[in-house]
Order: C-alpha cells, then sequence, then structure tokens
C-alpha cells in the first residue's frame, strides 16, 4: 500500500498546478543524512512547477529523522519495498500501477538502482508512462544483479540523464543505451544564493584547505590526509579540514588514528555536518575533492561558486567541472604527493589561487546554474511528451 507521508506544498497551491502534466521521481530512500542525489530530486521537484509540470516524490524507505521530510516541495509517498522478488513485491507492483493511473502519471523519473530497474521495468510493463533514468555515478553501488539487470533492461528508458559525459560515455558503452538516448545534463544552482565579496588573496600564509563530503572510504579522506603531511612540512601555517557526516564510523576511526599518527592533531579538524555551506566556504582559501569515484560532483560547483580553486581527483565528471590550470587543477586517483603538489602550487601562489577562484564561479555562471538544468530537463520531458 502506498502511503502519503506529506502532502508538501499546500491545497490551494496543488490547486493551481492541478492541470499541469504530473512527473513522479521515484527513488530508493530518503535516508538521514541526505546525499547530493536525494537533494536533487527535492531541488528538481520544487522547481518543476515553474517549467509547467507538476511533481509528487514516490519513495521505497525514508529513516523518520530524514531532512526531507522537513518542508517538502511536494507530495512524498512512501511505497514499502524491502525485496524486489517476493510476494510482497508483486502486491507492491500492482499498487504502483494502480497509483501511476489515479494520480495520471505522464512521467516517472528514477534515481539509482532499485528505481532505474524496479520502477522502470514496471512502468514500462504496465502504464503509459514515459520513463526516464537519472545516472549519477559510474556504477559504484551496483551488484551483479544490477550491472544484468541494466544490460537486460536497456531499451527500457525514453531518455536517460545522465549527470556528467564520464556517466554518459558509461551508459553507452557499459550498458550499451541508444546513444540518442542518454543527455548530459550537469547539476545546477541559483548563483544568486551564492554572493559573496570578492575574495583578497591570502598571502598571510594562514591558510585553510577544505574538503566537503559524507565520511566514507570512497571519498578518499585518507589521502587528503597524508597529502596535509606533506604539506606542512613546507607550510606549518596551513589548516585543513573535513566537513561531512560520518556514514562509515570505521573509516572515522581510521581516519582519526591517521591524523594522531601523522602529527596533524593541531592542524587537522573534523567539523562534521554543516548546515551552512557557504559560511563553511567563506572560512576556507582552498577546496579539495580527493575523491576514488564521482560521477559528478555538487560540492565542486559550490567551491566554484564560493570563489575556492579547486584540486581534485581525475574520476568521473570532475574534470568536466574543473578546467585544468584555469579553476584549479586535476590530479591522480589515490596519489598523495600529487595531491600535495597542486595543494602547495596554490598556497604558494596566493593570487594565482585568486584568480583561479575568480575563473570557477565565472565558469559556474556561464556552464552549471540551475536554469540551464532545469531548461535541459524540462525540454527532455517536452519532446518525451510530444510522441
Amino acid at each position: 500500500m502506498i502511503n502519503a507521508l506529506s502532502l508538501g506544498v499546500s491545497s490551494s497551491t496543488n490547486t493551481e498546478y492541478a492541470d499541469l502534466p504530473r512527473v513522479l521521481l521515484v527513488l530508493d530512500q530518503f535516508p538521514k543524512t541526505l546525499g547530493g542525489g536525494e537533494r536533487i530530486v527535492l531541488k528538481t521537484a520544487a522547481l518543476l512547477p515553474q517549467y509547467g509540470y507538476r511533481a509528487s516524490i514516490l519513495t521505497f524507505s525514508v529513516h523518520p529523522e530524514s531532512a526531507a521530510l522537513n518542508s517538502p516541495p511536494c507530495p512524498i509517498h512512501l511505497l514499502p519495498l524491502q525485496r524486489t522478488y517476493d510476494f510482497k513485491a508483486f502486491q507492491a507492483a500492482l499498487d504502483f500501477r494502480q497509483f501511476l493511473r489515479q494520480q495520471n502519471i505522464k512521467i516517472v523519473q528514477t534515481f539509482f538502482e532499485s528505481s532505474d530497474l524496479w520502477a522502470g521495468f514496471l512502468t514500462r510493463t504496465l502504464s503509459n508512462s514515459k520513463l526516464v533514468w537519472s545516472r549519477r555515478d559510474m556504477g559504484i553501488l551496483r551488484a551483479s544483479k544490477h550491472h544484468l539487470g541494466y544490460r537486460l533492461l536497456a531499451h527500457a528508458p525514453h531518455a536517460v540523464f545522465a549527470v556528467s559525459e564520464q556517466v554518459r560515455r558509461h551508459c553507452i558503452e557499459i550498458d550499451r543505451i541508444d546513444p540518442a538516448r542518454v543527455h548530459t545534463i550537469y547539476n545546477g544552482l541559483d548563483i544568486l544564493d551564492w554572493n559573496t565579496p570578492p575574495r583578497p588573496a591570502n598571502s598571510s600564509g594562514k591558510v585553510v584547505v577544505t574538503t566537503v563530503g559524507n565520511i566514507r572510504r570512497v571519498k578518499g579522506h585518507d589521502i587528503f590526509i597524508k597529502a596535509a603531511a606533506a604539506i606542512v612540512q613546507h607550510f606549518p601555517g596551513v589548516s585543513f579540514s573535513i566537513a561531512g557526516d560520518v556514514l562509515e564510523p570505521d573509516y572515522f576511526s581510521e581516519l582519526q588514528g591517521l591524523v594522531r599518527t601523522l602529527g596533524l592533531s593541531n592542524c587537522f579538524h573534523f567539523a562534521g555536518g554543516i548546515t551552512n555551506l557557504r559560511k563553511h566556504l567563506s572560512t576556507s582559501d582552498i577546496f579539495v575533492l580527493p575523491s576514488r569515484s564521482e560521477g559528478f560532483s555538487n560540492a565542486i560547483v559550490e567551491a566554484m561558486a564560493a570563489s575556492l580553486p579547486v584540486v581534485a581527483t581525475n574520476v568521473g565528471g570532475n574534470a568536466e567541472a574543473v578546467e585544468e590550470g584555469v579553476t584549479g587543477f586535476i590530479v591522480p586517483v589515490d596519489d598523495p604527493a600529487a595531491l600535495s603538489e597542486a595543494i602547495s602550487r596554490l598556497i604558494a601562489n596566493p593570487f594565482q589561487a585568486k584568480a583561479m577562484g575568480e575563473a570557477g564561479r565565472n565558469l559556474v555562471m556561464e556552464k552549471f546554474t540551475t536554469t540551464t538544468m532545469m531548461d535541459k530537463i524540462t525540454a527532455a520531458y517536452k519532446k518525451l511528451l510530444l510522441y
């Protein structure tokens, strides 16, 4: 049975948008700590009415303390689903079909594996709704069954929104999806929310180097710590921070031990989860993303919007966001020496760092805005509804 967790917007607003085509955004879960994918779902839902579409969200699991339930932008529905292949899943499939019909859903856009495969398959076989997959990574979370499922359902989606060109190529080359159906749509932000005074060049030597990302091994924080140990040998005034909630406690303990072992306790800070990212970045001078895997990093775009130079690993769409030598540097993955060298170049050349930060902000205004993202999404929707 599908239950309404929240009606989201007011009933008067629902009436105002009643005649708009309905889009259902389906995702696997809303955890307590939202990741980039969940935040994009909520952001898209909030913006769709401005572009002529009415949104609702369906999820298979939700943490009772999830931030998604705080002032949601649209109705959120829960279809409890633990397995996709037992009797309960069969009943859930019937409930899902009925929901699509009753709600007159025109487009189903899915996020993550179970939503893509289970809800995507049902959308195509049990309804006339158009199916859109949203692909946000290079398959790092997939099990063997997911790899097989994506191959078998390669012809299912009417369109696939890839978050970077690297992800687009993965969809085409690995999942064997028709290239004509796969569109690169970068995540966007509202640059007006990031209006800050011009940053002076920091030549004091008291530089703050930061990274933002929930504590998970895939984020490569251990490489950042090892790079910091090399940097302080030449720049003792530099401090470092990691901002993000702890999602892997064992890994967090490993990181804390590494900081102590390398003698960095006085210059390395774990900031935890932060509620005001703009304020946090405004106190930093250099942004680092040492990830081992990415689809496309929201954090990089946010850092560039805050006029920070960026050093990022050459994974996923990072090199599509960071222009080498212009807005920052791209370094090999799992290479503390290369990471420390790139960061050190920025510390030693504060005016270059300032210029890169300004170039990054200009690039965001040109390429990574909410308007650009929503224009591309809704243009694809419009095309789908014509057929």
